[in-house]
């Protein structure tokens, strides 16, 4: 495997530089003066902010975009062997490497690397941890996989030796990280076109513990089910999080305000330490605040700097994101396409403001809507009233005789108003017509559903 010399800066190449983590990983090279030259199928904001830094970018993914003088050409796991430029990578022996390596082979130069991992909620929890460690004057180097406006982007470039960064399971690529402080924060099934079931990702998740050494330290989620199978016979430090009080850090005498913005108690080993308050709705946000405030407390960071970053922390985009109001109905748009993900969401959005509460849900891929299909129609029951999109087919092509439609009868199993209706037209439409002054609609997905609601806000 190639090794990157980090203080001999060389010539990279990006395939597909336009992803959210690709892009990331980009511009912390251009900030250490690397040459770095990358290809995308379309411009974006993402892709000139890039070219502002200084990468050259070219659209359409050719052969001859690969050049003779590139060192290093790195790729994500979109990109198939049949890739033109993939094939002239091989045919040149241009050493390469997957994006997953090369962020390994980058965290291995700070001391204080941390990766956030679970099924759910790294987004938002590296998102809280980042603002905490800014408010503390941590000047960390930051990658997150979504857009969080408080460093306006998805990428900060500090100076420390501080580095945090998300830790997705899919392919196994959190397997190739190097971090000192690993999170672990929930473990469910997901991903089911890679993994065989949950017993193959709960296996992948132990791995990923096994990398930390006696050095490292592990904060996991207290509730996730046999908890002791990922971190027995570890020699790192193990930390808890969760509700029960043999948990390490723990939330009691837990409230919500008017928008559903949780408060609490904070404990540390049975001991009280503080009264949290935070700006972002939900249990689950509790339970995320928690796995930040462990990583800050052995970051040394004081308590009233976590207390000022979490208060400070008003979400990223995408993750119960107030988009608008039209004719008296508010618009809120969630990334949540997991039913673990959607049912936090509902529960949250019952304490949220509202008459009826409508969710506009777009399924993300074919293989989670089958595997998952009665999951799913259970989380979504949370809803007053849901209409469904087609399946976002995301890198899928097979539909494995799944719909929109099968889910919808299966809510209606349930005994909840569901409604399948293919186009966003359409069902900008229908809940024009249906929805009334006060309801709650919830825009939901992986997918683009987002453009329904911001098409309403429109008109």
């Amino acid at each position: 495997m190639y090794k990157i010399n980090f203080n001999c800066p060389i010539k990279i190449h990006f395939m597909g530089i336009g992803g959210i983590s690709m892009s990331g990983l980009a511009e912390v090279l251009l900030e250490r003066g690397f040459t770095v030259t990358g290809s995308d199928m379309k411009s974006s904001p993402i892709t000139e902010k890039l070219e502002h830094h200084g990468a050259r970018i070219v659209y359409g993914q050719k052969a001859e975009n690969i050049t003779d003088d590139m060192d290093l050409v790195v790729y994500t796991a979109a990109i198939h062997p049949d890739n033109p430029e993939f094939q002239a990578v091989l045919k040149k022996g241009i050493p390469h490497m997957d994006r997953a390596e090369l962020l390994g082979q980058m965290m291995s130069n700070y001391h204080n690397s941390i990766a956030v991992s679970g099924t759910h909620g790294k987004t938002t929890t590296t998102s809280m941890l980042s603002l905490i460690m800014l408010a503390g004057e941590c000047d960390p180097t930051i990658s997150v996989g979504g857009i969080l406006k408080d460093i306006d982007g998805n990428i900060r470039v500090g100076r420390s030796q501080n580095f945090i960064t998300e830790a997705c399971e899919y392919t196994n690529s959190f397997l190739k990280f190097n971090p000192r402080i690993e999170l672990i924060l929930n473990v469910d099934a997901d991903h089911l076109d890679f993994f065989k079931d949950l017993n193959d990702i709960r296996h992948s998740f132990r791995c990923f513990a096994e990398k930390l050494d006696e050095k490292g330290v592990l904060i996991i989620n207290g509730e996730i089910p046999n908890r002791t199978y990922f971190t027995e016979n570890l020699p790192c430090k193990v930390i808890t999080y969760g509700l029960d009080s043999s948990d390490t850090y723990t939330a009691k005498n837990i409230t919500f305000d008017d928008h559903a913005c949780g408060s609490y108690d904070l404990y540390a080993n049975g001991e009280k330490l503080e009264h949290m308050t935070l700006s972002v709705t939900g249990m689950h946000n509790v339970s995320n605040s928690l796995a930040a405030i462990a990583a800050a407390m052995e970051l040394n960071i004081p308590m009233e700097k976590i207390k000022l970053g979490l208060a400070n922390f008003k979400g990223t985009d995408r993750r119960f994101e107030y988009k608008g109001i039209i004719n008296g109905i508010t618009v809120i748009d969630d990334y949540a396409h997991h039913p673990t993900e959607i049912e936090a969401t509902l529960t949250a959005a019952k304490n949220y403001p509202h008459r009826k509460i409508w969710c506009v849900f777009q399924p993300h891929t074919y293989t989670r809507t089958k595997a998952l299909l009665g999951d799913f129609a259970k989380a979504l029951s949370h809803a007053d009233h849901v209409v469904l999109a087609d399946i976002y087919a995301a890198r899928e092509t097979d539909t494995l005789g799944v719909s929109s439609a099968q889910l919808a009868d299966a809510i209606r199993g349930r005994g909840r108003d569901a409604l399948y209706l293919p186009g966003f037209s359409e069902i900008e439409s229908y809940v024009r017509e249906h929805c009334q002054k006060g309801d709650l609609l919830i825009t939901m997905g992986a997918g683009d559903v987002v453009k329904i609601g911001e098409e309403l806000l429109k008109r």
